[in-house]
């Protein structure tokens, strides 16, 4: 009965913590901040596979969507590692209007050398070729990847990372593009949902996307599109994880 009542005590913080904080997002990322200055940012999210743009990055997506800024997706592989790469391009785009993201702005690259392998790192030059090219194209200012662990180190997730630092680092990345990585966290952290939300306030990310309620079901919807990876573990990922609720972001220096 302790036990239980503790549980209770815990989850019910977790809750009351996340509204608050939800109430109080404006203070907490740059698309806020751009929205408050008058700013219309233009985001150009980069993902390895059709479904990453749902399972780790949605809470990001829609509140940038949410205040009005223009975000464009660019997909570096069509999933194909079970040779379903057509079927997840569709999915994509189905999840793309879930979240709101026009298919005109998502593009996918179809390329035998960025194959869906989680054992495969993708050649750094190439990733960065290839994101510097619809950096230019789209006349993004914002660039949002994933880290270097790649949030469940993947080795294509984190080879994104990798494409973009070698940007940053040879000066090749125009001076006006800011860049954003998806913060890792550890095992116990990624599966605590709301629950996580303390810890991402004291980590040393420096931005904080967290979606209230209706934004949480629709990026589990988004998630849905994605029918041909709906096996069992992914509905508890929907379930329990909390990048379907938080998302804390580094800035990535040059």
């Amino acid at each position: 009965m302790v036990v239980l009542v503790i549980v209770v005590c815990v989850l019910s913080c977790a809750v009351v913590l996340h509204l608050f904080l939800w109430l109080h997002r404006p203070l907490l990322n740059f698309a806020s901040a751009a929205h408050r200055a008058g700013r219309r940012a233009r985001v150009l999210v980069v993902t390895a596979h059709p479904d990453d743009e749902c399972m780790f990055f949605a809470p990001t997506l829609l509140e940038t969507l949410r205040l009005g800024h223009q975000v464009f997706l660019l997909c570096l592989s069509t999933g194909n590692f079970e040779k379903k790469g057509a079927t997840r391009r569709r999915e994509l785009l189905e999840s793309a209007a879930v979240l709101g993201i026009p298919a005109d702005n998502v593009t996918v690259v179809d390329n035998p050398d960025l194959p869906d392998d989680i054992s495969t790192a993708w050649d750094t030059k190439l990733v960065a070729e290839k994101i510097l090219e619809h950096v230019i194209d789209t006349s993004a200012n914002v660039v949002i990847t994933f880290d270097q662990y790649g949030v469940s180190g993947h080795k294509n997730h984190s080879s994104l990372f990798h494409g973009v630092n070698n940007l940053m680092k040879r000066g090749h990345m125009p001076d006006n593009v800011l860049v954003y990585v998806l913060e890792s966290v550890n095992l116990m952290r990624k599966y605590t949902s709301v629950l996580d939300v303390l810890p991402s306030i004291l980590s040393s990310a420096n931005t904080l996307f967290l979606s209230g309620y209706p934004a949480i079901l629709k990026a589990q919807r988004a998630m849905c599109t994605h029918r041909s990876q709906l096996v069992w573990f992914r509905w508890l990922y929907i379930a329990f994880s909390r990048y379907m609720v938080i998302n804390t972001l580094r800035p990535l220096g040059r």
